[in-house]
């Protein structure tokens, strides 16, 4: 997973499909996915 910060928006994707999909979050939904993933709400049974 990569990371970027291009704007105001916070972009990532898949580091071995670089031509792939781009997730474009604002830094509110950015700042709220990183608390849920903290939090484990994320993980895989």
């Amino acid at each position: 997973m990569e990371v970027a910060q291009v704007s105001d928006k916070r972009a990532v994707r898949d580091s071995k499909d670089p031509a792939g999909p781009v997730l474009s979050l604002t830094p509110g939904a950015w700042t709220s996915l990183l608390s849920t993933i903290k939090t484990g709400a994320h993980d895989l049974p």
